[in-house]
Parts: structure tokens; sequence; C-alpha cells
């Protein structure tokens, strides 16, 4: 059975109880502690964001890759790929003016995937409504601070080929 002091308590504190005796309180050292190792923490993680972002890529060699016959892909239409020993997506353009473009498939912003709009010469990043010229890679609008990174695109024949990054035309 409850008391009379139980019964006049609110539902909340009947729930929830809680004595101040009981309570252990954080000291301002202790609070200042935990800040200082957040902040590092954070500093630490964004450092590491940003240096990633500036690290010489290994592990693509350079060179010339096959990505699809001409025949294959349509005025107008894309084909993702990715080069051997890379992670890093690609697109190829057929622009409607009959050019081939390639660019990596990743947002300069926040790495979202980007999309061709057949018609409009744009590439978009629906994310948060980046656009990019698909003649150029360059931005056009939105927040991307700077333009797609691009491959070279070789066409011999019938075959559309791409040059590694780091390859030297010739």
């Amino acid at each position: 059975m409850a008391t009379d002091q139980e019964q006049m308590m609110p539902d909340w504190q009947r729930d929830f109880p809680y004595r101040q005796d009981q309570a252990r309180l954080v000291t301002r050292r202790e609070f200042s502690r935990m800040l200082c190792l957040i902040s590092a923490a954070m500093v630490t993680g964004s450092a590491y964001v940003v240096a990633k972002a500036y690290w010489p890529r290994t592990g693509v060699p350079a060179g010339r890759y096959r990505v699809c016959g001409k025949d294959e892909l349509p005025a107008g239409g894309t084909r993702s790929f990715q080069l051997p020993g890379s992670s890093v997506p690609y697109i190829l353009l057929h622009l409607e003016d009959g050019t081939f473009k390639a660019y990596e498939q990743k947002c300069t912003h926040l790495s979202c995937a980007v999309f061709y709009k057949t018609g409009t010469g744009k590439i978009e990043c629906p994310c948060h409504n980046g656009w990019f010229d698909a003649a150029t890679g360059e931005v056009i609008q939105g927040p991307p601070p700077r333009p797609l990174p691009a491959l070279q695109v070789v066409e011999e024949g019938n075959d559309v080929f791409v040059m590694g990054p780091g390859t030297k035309a010739g």
C-alpha cells in the first residue's frame, strides 16, 4: 500500500524517483575535461577527412581502359563504370552533340551520386540541388566547391576508351 506522502506525489515522481542526496554532481573540472576530449576527437576526425580528400590516390594504374562501343551508348545516354583496382565510380556521357565525356560520379560537395539530365546539358546532384556543366564539369549552381574530376576520353574506331588518372595523353 502506498503511504500518504507517495499518494500526494505527482505520477512522474513515483515513476522516476530522484533523491538529491544520492545524486552525484559533475564538477567543472570533469565537465571541462569531457568537453576537451570531445573537441579533440572532432578535430581529429575532421583532419582525417581533409587529409583523405587530398591524399594522392594509389591503386589505379595509368593506362587506357575500354568502357564501351559507340553504338552501345545512344546520344543522351550514360554508362557507369569503375577502373580496375579502384572503387571510385565514374560516369560516361554521350552528349547530344555526339561527344563523349567521363567524370567521377561523386559530387564534390558531399560525395552524393550525380546524374546526367538528358537534353539539358547538365549533371545534377539531387542531394543539395547542385548542378554541373556536362561539357566541362564546371559548377553551374549549388554548394559544390569545385568541378567534377574528369577523365580524358579517347575514341578509336567504334570503341570508347578512358585514360586512367595520371596518364599522359600521347
